[in-house]
């Protein structure tokens, strides 16, 4: 199981501000703790000019997500920002999908404990409840960077290629291009702090208070 919740408003605020907005929305499967309310509440509170807002189950398959791509692409057009509420797998594809968007995530993914769903999928989510996807083009550096780093590549990597697997792109080589092709370079300015496990800890402990 695994929790979506909004962002802070103030991350988001200054990421969106005057921006036109196409929003889209994953509703969740089962396996999935969507605040629908609060993200409503929250979409429906923004100044900024719309110029969609779509609602769609499982952002992670990337067929689906691509024909629906295909299908709103005049509201994708017209946007200048995406905003995306959903899981961070669902984030990572809209991304994927339109590499030269400007995608942002509305949501932090947490883990729960108990069942996750099993589904075929090209990305992965590692639930570490402060998503850094919105500082690095749309591409994770925990669950592409074997090292796990959030403030660039190692020392390691050579001509665009991790070192750990030489057949693998250096994911922070990707973030870099994806950066610098969309002109969010500055991005690499802000300097991020590491996973902190105490917040799947907390959720945790507040999800068993809810369920006594």
């Amino acid at each position: 199981m695994l929790v979506v919740q909004l962002k802070p408003e103030d991350e988001l605020q200054h990421l969106i501000a005057s921006k036109k907005l196409l929003v889209i929305e994953c509703l969740g499967c089962q396996d999935v703790l969507y605040p629908l309310e609060q993200i409503d509440s929250y979409i429906k509170g923004l100044n900024n000019e719309l110029t969609g807002r779509i609602q769609l189950d499982y952002l992670c398959n990337r067929d689906y997500v691509q024909a629906y791509c295909e299908y709103y692409a005049k509201c994708i057009r017209n946007a200048e920002v995406l905003l995306v509420f959903s899981c961070g797998v669902g984030m990572q594809v809209v991304s994927a999908l339109l590499e030269d968007a400007m995608v942002y995530t509305g949501c932090d993914t947490l883990y729960l404990n108990g069942f996750q769903g099993l589904r075929s999928q090209t990305v992965d989510c590692y639930q570490c409840g402060e998503c850094y996807l919105n500082y690095t083009g749309g591409v994770c550096p925990l669950t592409n960077c074997p090292k796990q780093l959030v403030n660039g590549p190692c020392g390691g990597s050579q001509n665009g290629k991790c070192e750990v697997n030489p057949d693998a792109d250096c994911a922070w080589d990707i973030i870099y291009r994806r950066l610098k092709d969309q002109g969010r370079l500055n991005l690499l300015e802000k300097i991020v702090h590491s996973r902190d496990y105490s917040l799947i800890i907390k959720q945790s402990l507040k999800r068993e208070r809810i369920e006594r």
